[in-house]
């Protein structure tokens, strides 16, 4: 977990924002979420993720222009990608210098598939809240960065239960969080308590790790 302090997030659950919002964020660059260089969570914890799996698909949601989804791809797995930004996702393409190719996506209209030519990196720019199984499949792990903390408090079961569906039976999610006193800032990033994530996967009979 990320922890400016500490508390609660009762305060922010009438928080939302709208698309046009992060949109907004994206074409004035107020985008301080987005790291230039790997997370360092992710290369300490990667092994709890990969599992000593190779050749896996990994998704990240709401991934922005994430510079991990590179690392990955190059260590031989398939990446998928989704965001409402399709400014951040062209410039994910550009600032790696990879060449892509752009497609609609059948049934979701508006929605553009972004994937570069070697194919191991696909994303979709369109809601998340759009996307299944049945048109991205499954994934053998996902890298939870910062989605939960982003999505609209009231959207939150919403959010874990569309993650569920996009898991295979032995898939592993690494999930980062941020906690602070909700009463001092408004988010996003969201506040979101070691109780709340318990309750919101422990149906899906997921295990919980936190690490400081």
């Amino acid at each position: 977990m990320e922890e400016p302090g500490g508390g609660g997030s009762g305060a922010q659950r009438e928080r939302v924002l709208s698309v046009e919002d992060w949109l907004r964020k994206w074409s004035t660059g107020a985008t301080g979420f987005h790291k230039e260089h790997g997370h360092p969570l992710l290369q300490k914890y990667l092994d709890l993720l990969v599992d000593g799996r190779s050749g896996l698909r990994i998704f990240f949601p709401l991934c922005g222009k994430a510079v991990d989804m590179k690392w990955l791809a190059d260590m031989g797995h398939s990446v998928v990608g989704v965001d409402v930004s399709e400014q951040a996702l062209k410039e994910f393409f550009a600032d790696q210098s990879l060449p892509y190719c752009e497609e609609p996506v059948p049934g979701i209209t508006g929605a553009k598939k972004l994937q570069s030519t070697s194919g191991n990196i696909c994303l979709y720019c369109c809601s998340i809240y759009d996307l299944s199984s049945a048109v991205v499949g499954k994934f053998d792990g996902v890298w939870d960065r910062g989605a939960l903390v982003a999505v609209n408090p009231c959207d939150r079961q919403r959010y874990v239960t569309l993650m569920s569906s996009l898991m295979e039976k032995n898939s592993s999610y690494l999930l980062v969080t941020v906690l602070y006193d909700p009463t001092k800032y408004n988010g996003p990033p969201f506040c979101v308590p070691e109780s709340e994530v318990k309750s919101l996967f422990a149906s899906d009979g997921v295990i919980c790790l936190h690490f400081r």
